[in-house]
């Protein structure tokens, strides 16, 4: 079984490659642009002290950029799962190639990491891609990245998040903000990989995808096979990019409900702002500390559904 078959992405891909208008914003190291199976790509870098292209092709944090843009942008014939080709991808480099280790899952200073998710929702992002953990978090550091946050909420701005992998019961300021969705790495059997961390934020507002020996796009132009959460986020992240490039008129609240397959139905308390969901908790209360795996068809069937309502409306 192929990682995209577990979550069944295979039929949505097939009807959709992506469409340039649904921006993904990718907070990671620098992608390998010259890389052959990329240089097609719908590709466009924006800011930060760190260049969006590789210098150095061996750095780590080179490699885990161009890995992670693999899976979401490779073209279709490469070794790469190649989601969603025709998106746009943010390039928004934080990692610096000088002082990035080998490690699965790189780390950001909260402050670092608040500029750059401004950055990316300035450049129109739709969702925003976080395969990565933070780096001495303290009390300032964690309300500028909560301010984030709550402006990628009123911006309609997705963001999802690794669940991060020391094989924990917790989780982190990211994970633990209503408005990210944690992803939980898991095998082809859908069990949770013992890395991945797992607990009640994660397991009531998050999805689990594929995160186990996942092959990408290497930085030096080789195929490699990696496993961690960094890998599982971006299969969660391409298909909300690809349901939004087939219902571009949805709404954030029904793309995250449709994604999180929740019902169109509110317990009392929660309400709408905007055309998006507010942080208050709504559907049905996840009791399990792992989540469900993901499942782009019923997202797609909720998804077409609601849009056949809104037009016989």
């Amino acid at each position: 079984m192929l990682p995209t078959e577990l979550v069944k992405l295979p039929v949505l891909m097939q009807r959709t490659s992506g469409s340039p208008e649904v921006r993904i914003g990718l907070i990671d190291g620098p992608v390998f642009t010259q890389h052959a199976d990329l240089v097609q790509g719908q590709l466009m870098e924006i800011g930060g002290r760190n260049k969006a292209s590789c210098t150095q092709t061996d750095s780590g944090a080179c490699l885990h950029g161009t890995f992670v843009a693999g899976i979401l942008a490779a073209r279709r014939t490469s070794s790469a799962p190649a989601i969603c080709p025709n998106c746009t991808l943010l390039i928004r480099p934080i990692f610096s190639e000088a002082t990035f280790g080998r490690e699965h899952m790189p780390s950001a200073m909260p402050q670092e990491l608040a500029t750059a998710i401004f950055d990316c929702i300035n450049a129109g992002a739709r969702v925003i891609n976080l395969s990565l953990a933070l780096a001495r978090p303290s009390t300032r550091g964690e309300k500028v990245l909560d301010e984030a946050f709550t402006q990628a909420l009123k911006q309609g701005v997705l963001i999802v998040a690794a669940a991060g992998n020391q094989g924990t019961l917790g989780g982190s300021v990211i994970t633990r903000h209503p408005w990210v969705i944690p992803v939980v790495a898991c095998d082809l059997r859908g069990r949770p990989i013992n890395e991945s961390n797992l607990g009640g934020s994660i397991g009531m507002r998050g999805l689990s995808a594929p995160g186990e020996n996942i092959t990408s796009l290497g930085s030096g132009g080789q195929a490699i096979t990696l496993s961690g959460t960094s890998m599982a986020v971006p299969f969660v992240t391409g298909a909300i990019a690809l349901l939004w490039s087939e219902f571009p008129d949805a709404t954030v609240a029904q793309i995250k409900l449709a994604i999180m397959r929740q019902p169109q139905t509110f317990r009392q308390g929660s309400f709408m702002q905007g055309g998006f969901l507010s942080t208050r908790s709504y559907g049905p209360r996840r009791a399990s500390i792992v989540p469900p795996l993901l499942d782009a068809e019923a997202a797609y069937q909720m998804l077409s559904a609601m849009s056949t309502r809104r037009q016989t409306a």
